[in-house]
């Protein structure tokens, strides 16, 4: 299993999109300052998560929604509870 996850920033109200197959882990390394991106913006709260059976079926996902660039999209998304694209 691996997942599509939207954290927002509790700094400045960002979101990063990411992929992972274990979740807690990549939440605390996100909010530890392990991931270069996010470093500066933490800490982080999860706003949206959805499971996938493969990970290359989460990572397509992930990408397409980065490849949108949209913060509407990406609150509708976390509003919403479900990924609609395209």
């Amino acid at each position: 299993m691996a997942f599509v996850y939207i954290l927002q920033s509790l700094t400045n109200s960002r979101y990063y999109i990411g992929s992972t197959n274990n979740l807690d882990r990549r939440i605390n390394e996100h909010n530890q300052g392990k991931s270069g991106y996010t470093r500066f913006t933490r800490p982080f709260k999860l706003a949206f998560a959805k499971e996938f059976s493969t990970s290359r079926e989460a990572r397509q996902i992930e990408y397409k929604l980065k490849k949108l660039k949209s913060r509407k999209i990406v609150e509708r998304i976390v509003s919403s509870g479900e990924i609609r694209i395209g």
